[in-house]
């Protein structure tokens, strides 16, 4: 009895102490779930709320840019950035502590945190905001570390545009920049998902911006469930995002290259090559240039101060923005105007190193004596066009200008484009309420005066009149309608200027003269080639009035004079002379002589431009 008393009681304590057990269990859950339901309960709502559908916008990648010969000017690179959707940071109000706990794992500044706060009060919550990017990989594995004390944060994979010829084509290809406020409000497209990105860049300058609808491509979209803080647990849809177009250009980056290289000694000048015929840019250089990739990259302060300060004009590009007076090239012009009127190219005219009219002295840059066409043209004679030019009347020179591609729109839009400018006697009434004086004539048959051309439209200036007067215009790309996708060159067909041929070949004439003749202002730069040569004409042009004083006591020299009291040189030429095909406009800012420094420009880009175009045929 005493035995089976004792397992009665040992039986009895543990049912008791099971009983306990389970009351202190129950009592702990219950303890714990009070706890979790109501003490925690603000905090578990939102990570439930988190827990959901989100619809992400996908950026495609945008198209890459090539040359004639398929060498790689605009190419995207892998890159992470960050960014912060502020509703997932638990509460719009926690994105302050979430970027300084941010701040302690990268370099973050002040100035970077207000700007993400201040882009929160006006950016709806569910919209993402861009913080950095180009992260190394080390602050990519110390953020996704700490990802559950970073809610709302995290890290894409995205695309960085580099330009692996930045300084030798910046001005042509231009440059992408994030989207401003400003942009999205001017765009034509601002209901385009992909402008809301954060860290989207959109073409801002040249190439990247004429064509940027069609190298942007067109936005995607997938839904995905993410977890608490944020994560991606499984994707739901996916709307694949559309690629942008891949753009081939007709410039050549060898040559491109090559007169980059050329122009080097020089402060600032632009060359432009161009196909007389169909009109394809070859090269289209403006010195100086600048490393395009900074504005991916991050352009700090100083680096824009620079750019903005710069002399000489660096932001610029030359090619079809500078505008300059065209100097003796505008004489092609004239002549052409002559002849039009019916003054024959025999017409012959005594110079005796100046022209005196109705009281006023118009210099020559020398004593020509008996000067025709001809060798006006060859020789540079000013005093022969001062003449003529009282004959045939500033009208008459204006509308054979706009004729030949001057004071027009080149068409190349490419964004700062200027149209220099062609007077007449309706532009001063309008634009200063004065009539036309004979003495502004005599200046703009010189290419003085109030007579403005760039780079681009002297060549096309040159093309109209060696492709044997016929329109044609500049030509950057073959995609003639990218909007559409509808690729197209320049028609078979031009339109004729209505210049008859016998005209045109005598001005030839005298630009060949000016190049290959022992008299000419651009004799020592002739090509010694019997089957290639150039022709083209010189041009010298003024930036300071000087004084009769200076001219009895003698003309200062260049080297004597501040580098922008220098005059501009210039020169437009051709080759092959006898079969001729690319044209090609020098301007070189204060370089003195047209012949001593813009016409051997010339001659050895056109060189080489036979001889890397000979080379692309020869690989074909």
């Amino acid at each position: 009895m005493s035995r089976e008393k004792t397992q009665g009681q040992i039986f009895t304590r543990r049912a008791w102490l099971f009983t306990a057990g389970k009351m202190l269990l129950f009592s702990g859950l219950a303890s714990r779930m009070y706890y979790l339901q109501v003490t925690e309960a603000d905090k578990y709502k939102v990570l439930a709320e988190n827990n959901r559908i989100n619809f992400e916008i996908l950026p495609p990648i945008r198209g890459n840019i090539f040359d004639r010969k398929g060498q790689t000017l605009a190419i995207n690179k892998q890159t992470y950035r960050l960014i912060v959707i502020p509703e997932q940071t638990n509460s719009v109000a926690s994105l302050e502590p979430v970027l300084m706990k941010l701040q302690t794992l990268i370099p973050l500044s002040e100035t970077v945190i207000a700007d993400i706060l201040a882009a929160q009060r006006t950016t709806k919550p569910f919209l993402p905001l861009f913080i950095k990017e180009n992260l190394s990989w080390q602050e990519v594995n110390r953020i996704e570390v700490n990802a559950p004390d970073l809610p709302g944060i995290a890290v894409e994979v995205g695309q960085l545009r580099f330009y692996p010829y930045a300084e030798i084509a910046s001005h042509l290809i231009g440059h992408v920049a994030r989207v401003s406020d400003k942009t999205i409000s001017e765009s034509k497209n601002s209901q385009d998902p992909l402008l809301a990105l954060p860290g989207f860049r959109i073409g801002k300058k040249g190439i990247e911006k004429k064509y940027d609808l069609w190298l942007r491509g067109k936005a995607g979209s997938r839904t995905v469930e993410v977890n608490a803080i944020g994560r991606v647990v499984q994707e739901l849809n996916r709307n694949k995002e559309k690629s942008g177009g891949d753009l081939a250009l007709t410039i050549d980056i060898d040559l491109q290259k090559y007169i980059t290289k050329r122009l080097a000694a020089y402060k600032s000048a632009s060359v432009v090559v161009m196909d007389a015929y169909n009109g394809d840019i070859l090269a289209m250089v403006s010195l100086p240039s600048y490393d395009s990739n900074i504005f991916n990259q991050g352009i700090s302060q100083s680096q824009w101060r620079d750019l903005v300060n710069s002399p000489y004009n660096t932001l610029v590009n030359k090619a079809i923005a500078g505008q300059y007076a065209p100097g003796s090239t505008f004489k092609i012009v004239v002549a052409l105007a002559a002849l039009e009127q019916g003054i024959s190219p025999d017409y012959t005219v005594y110079c005796p190193g100046h022209t005196d009219i109705s009281n006023q002295r118009f210099h020559c840059w020398k004593q020509h004596g008996r000067m025709d066409m001809l060798s006006a043209l060859a020789e540079s004679c000013d005093t022969w066009f001062y003449q003529v030019s009282l004959q045939i009347g500033i009208d008459k020179i204006a509308a054979m200008a706009r004729k030949l591609g001057l004071g027009v729109a080149p068409k190349i839009d490419l964004g700062g484009e200027r149209y220099g400018l062609i007077p007449d006697k309706a532009w001063k009434k309008q634009t200063m309420g004065k009539g036309w004086y004979i003495g502004e004539t005599v200046i703009a048959s010189i290419g003085q005066g109030y007579v403005l051309s760039t780079p681009i439209q002297l060549a096309v200036m040159t093309a109209r009149i060696v492709n044997g007067g016929k329109v044609v215009y500049p030509l950057l790309t073959r995609l003639q309608d990218v909007a559409n996708g509808v690729e197209s060159g320049p028609s078979s067909e031009l339109a004729d200027l209505n210049i008859p041929r016998a005209h045109l070949d005598l001005v030839m004439a005298g630009m060949d003269a000016a190049v290959n003749h022992p008299k000419g202002t651009a004799n020592s730069s002739a090509i010694d080639n019997d089957n290639y040569t150039m022709a083209g004409k010189t041009g010298t042009s003024q930036v300071r009035r000087i004084s009769l004083q200076e001219r009895e006591g003698g003309i200062r020299k260049k080297d004597e004079l501040a580098w922008h009291l220098r005059d501009h040189a210039l020169f437009v030429g051709y080759a092959p002379a006898q079969k001729p095909r690319y044209v090609c406009a020098v301007v070189v800012e204060h370089g003195g002589s047209g012949g001593k420094v813009a016409a051997p420009i010339a001659r050895d880009c056109l060189l080489k431009t036979r001889a890397v175009l000979n080379q692309q045929s020869n690989k074909a």
